[in-house]
């Protein structure tokens, strides 16, 4: 299998994990040999109950029996993406109140970007240095690293960017400002906080100029930093909310969501204003809908909590400067790429998955699944450790 992935399947970087994987349940993922990890990535943030969660696949199971796709978005009512939206919107503070559903985070960084324009008729679009948005060209052209993106210039024009946490570059939000697109927790960047009441501060200056905040929840949200929504930490609401990743609880999905007044204005002139065939694909939308009621009735996202001070207690090495992040959102930082390499890599090899973010080479990913429980997170963190002083020792 591994030799066919190589040669058919077209790859993302030069050195693939190259993991063959048999099958996952809980918070292990095992390969063809039978050999179990202990998942502390949860496939980037998506997988938020785990593998095969019995409530997200009986959802899964039971709507195949019914129906899958039958018609595009938005045409026909169907359950288990109505339910969803309202249940979303009852949860979510006004004056978020409508759903659009398509089918990856960085398809609702696309709808969000034009909605902004819609709403305000205008074109600057402001993102910040070192963030991430997805990699279409729309949100390429939001995301802050130029490195990444120069091969594939020229990009949408009239967007200009901003340093994450400097209040003194909100003056660059302005009357001709359509929308500012902004990551409530920076996450290919280091897993950055808002600190000062930045985001608060952002509010206020787009308020002044008739600018529309977007926020990023593609990572942050659906119970990964405590609250269904990240932004809920910092007592403020954007006008409009991106999300994804752990949305689907493995499956793919995206969403953005705004006031109706907003919304109903991608309907009409012109009609159509944005539409997707698969977006609120009944299959997953069942699946986003037994997520969202396993998080809305446990106390997994609080929890979330707890599990982050002990990973913070558990953790403590020489080779660990900091932990960065909230909740189970969360990054060990290391004194160099090639350490955060190594541990990486004996990681795994011990039987621990854990992963890179984009632009910050000294941190490790820790993003398990919000089902994690404390003898997992025990043992995980011991690996862990046990990785560092086998580093320390070859250095």
């Amino acid at each position: 299998m591994l030799k066919d992935f190589y040669k058919y399947q077209a790859q993302t970087s030069p050195y693939p994990l190259g993991m063959e994987v048999s099958h996952a349940k809980g918070s292990y993922i095992y390969d063809t040999n039978g050999k179990a990890y202990l998942d502390f990535v949860a496939g980037v943030s998506a997988c938020t109950l785990g593998h095969q969660h019995p409530r997200v696949r009986e959802a899964i199971v039971n709507q195949l029996d019914k129906y899958a796709h039958v018609m595009v978005y938005g045409e026909y009512a169907q359950d288990p993406a109505v339910e969803l939206c309202k249940l979303l919107a009852e949860n979510t503070p006004a004056p978020l109140d409508k759903v659009y559903l398509v089918n990856s985070g960085t398809e609702a960084t696309e709808g969000a970007l034009k909605l902004a324009r819609r709403v305000t008729g205008r074109s600057q679009l402001i993102s910040c240095h070192n963030a991430y948005h997805g990699n279409t060209m729309g949100s390429m052209s939001v995301m802050g690293f130029e490195e990444r993106k120069q091969i594939f210039r020229p990009l949408i024009p009239d967007v200009d960017f901003i340093t994450f946490n400097n209040e003194e570059d909100l003056l660059k939000i302005t009357e001709k400002t359509a929308g500012i697109i902004l990551e409530t927790i920076q996450g290919g960047a280091g897993f950055i906080q808002p600190h000062n009441d930045f985001l608060k501060k952002v509010r206020q200056r787009c308020d002044e100029v008739g600018a529309l905040l977007i926020l990023d929840e593609i990572q942050p949200g659906f119970g990964r930093t405590g609250k269904l929504f990240g932004f809920q930490n910092y007592d403020m609401v954007p006008d409009v909310v991106v999300m994804g990743k752990g949305m689907g609880g493995g499956m793919p999905v995206g969403a953005f969501m705004a006031k109706s007044e907003y919304m109903d204005l991608l309907s009409h002139d012109p009609k159509l204003g944005h539409i997707t065939t698969f977006g609120g694909h009944p299959v997953i939308a069942a699946a986003c809908l037994a997520t969202l009621k396993e998080l809305l009735e446990t106390d997994l996202m609080p929890q979330a909590l707890e599990k982050e001070q002990l990973i913070r207690k558990l953790l403590v090495h020489p080779l660990i400067t900091e932990i960065r992040g909230e909740g189970l959102m969360l990054a060990a930082m290391t004194e160099s790429p090639e350490i955060t390499n190594k541990v990486i890599f004996k990681c795994q090899d011990k039987g621990l998955i854990l992963f890179w973010l984009l632009f910050e080479g000294c941190a490790i990913r820790i993003t398990p699944p919000l089902t994690l429980s404390n003898q997992e997170i025990e043992e995980g963190c011991g690996i862990i450790l046990e990785a560092m002083n086998e580093v320390m020792s070859e250095l």
